[in-house]
């Protein structure tokens, strides 16, 4: 009896360890949640990563009693303002979780982890309320429409001067005159339409002499409706247009923008995945597919990258009410583009990966632990329910 004493302490200060452990840890992830859907970082995306050229660096700087001029980035130098260094872009991981550390350390991580979480939410509030700001280019591809028109929008109204990008002159104009109009910033647009592998000399002429601080990838295409792969009428033009559109695309625009960045060492390139590419979608398969490698393009790119001060983000939405979704009332799921689009930028230089929305984020949670069977049975039933309702309406007309 005697002999099980000391067996029966050592195993109850491991529960009790354990159970300190993971209520931080939880405790800890509340707060981080709360840190990016309460809170955001409203000021992460703004006129603060560059300029376009022919502008005077010299921007007035805002002042305010007893903040340190050392407080500011160098707005009035030769060299264009810095993304701000906050531990925005270091305490997280890849996938915008913080790092697990040893148990052994958990409540000194955690601990540090409230105060860090402290100082972010009060520099936001700092740097939102005095409006630090320069003036900056921002480049947003498929941005006519749906999600990549918000974006565009939301740039504008931080006062960033937006390229637009897509394939209809006449919509383009229509957007820039809008933008133009609302936010009385500059636009640019050039025509292009993404299927064809020929138009990047076009765009990098029409960006040449910019300086990028922001691109947007957001260009994309999406089936008609579900299908099994070899039914997918015109197979053949499907793949080669879903493969420029999707992956070529994106590489393309980051290989054009990403060097000026570099040699700034501030910039954010945005790369619309989709909840798609977290999870394959049977009957979508070569969208998922396509979506799969942005996520991990962006993935990469960010650790490559982010010691030299650029921020990638692959955001990965579920649905979103817009054309290419075939939605056109938004509920609570599924939201408006302009709804989505106000939330995932308050992600920026938080989250490297991101749903962008917080029900998309609990929607992620549950699905990701859901057993796969139960996933996939789930999924094919839908897509083919949608499959049914399409091909019935089409006969129907």
């Amino acid at each position: 009896m005697e002999s099980a004493l000391p067996v029966a302490g050592f195993l109850y200060w491991v529960g009790a360890g354990t159970v300190a452990y993971v209520a931080l840890r939880i405790s800890y992830s509340l707060f981080t949640a709360f840190r990016v859907w309460g809170v955001g970082n409203e000021a992460g995306v703004g006129p603060g990563l560059g300029e376009w050229a022919g502008e005077s660096d010299a921007v007035p700087r805002p002042r305010s009693r007893g903040i340190p001029d050392q407080a500011w980035p160098a707005m009035n130098s030769s060299r264009p303002c810095a993304w701000p260094s906050t531990p925005h872009l270091s305490s997280f991981s890849g996938s915008g979780v913080p790092r697990a550390p040893p148990a052994s350390l958990g409540c000194l991580m955690a601990c540090l982890g409230y105060l860090q979480s402290f100082k972010m939410i009060a520099y936001d509030m700092l740097v939102g309320w005095l409006g630090i700001a320069c003036r900056l280019g921002s480049v947003v591809t498929g941005s006519t429409d749906g999600i990549g028109k918000s974006y565009a929008e939301e740039l504008a109204k931080r006062g960033m001067k937006v390229v637009l990008i897509s394939r209809s002159q006449d919509k383009l104009d229509q957007v820039s005159s809008e933008i133009k109009e609302k936010f009385k910033v500059e636009t640019r647009t050039i025509a292009v339409d993404f299927a064809s592998e020929d138009i990047y000399n076009k765009i990098e002429t029409g960006l040449a002499g910019l300086e990028i601080g922001v691109l947007v990838n957001n260009v994309g295409m999406a089936y008609e409706y579900p299908e099994h792969f070899l039914d997918i009428p015109d197979l053949d033009n499907v793949i080669k247009k879903m493969i420029n559109i999707n992956i070529l695309s994106v590489c393309k625009m980051t290989q054009l923008v990403l060097p000026g960045m570099i040699e700034r060492s501030k910039g954010a390139i945005l790369n619309i995945s989709s909840a798609s590419g977290s999870h394959p979608v049977p009957m979508m398969t070569i969208y998922s597919a396509t979506k799969t490698f942005v996520d991990f393009f962006s993935r990469c790119l960010h650790e490559e990258y982010r010691s030299k001060g650029i921020f990638v983000q692959s955001v990965l939405p579920y649905f979103v009410a817009t054309k290419l979704a075939k939605i056109r009332k938004p509920t609570l799921d599924t939201p408006s583009s302009e709804t989505f689009v106000k939330s995932a930028i308050k992600t920026v230089g938080l989250q490297s990966r991101t749903n962008g929305y917080l029900i998309h984020a609990l929607m992620g949670s549950v699905i990701s632990v859901l057993p796969s069977w139960i996933y996939f049975k789930l999924a094919i039933d839908m897509n083919k329910s949608t499959r049914a309702r399409y091909l019935k309406k089409i006969k129907k007309n």
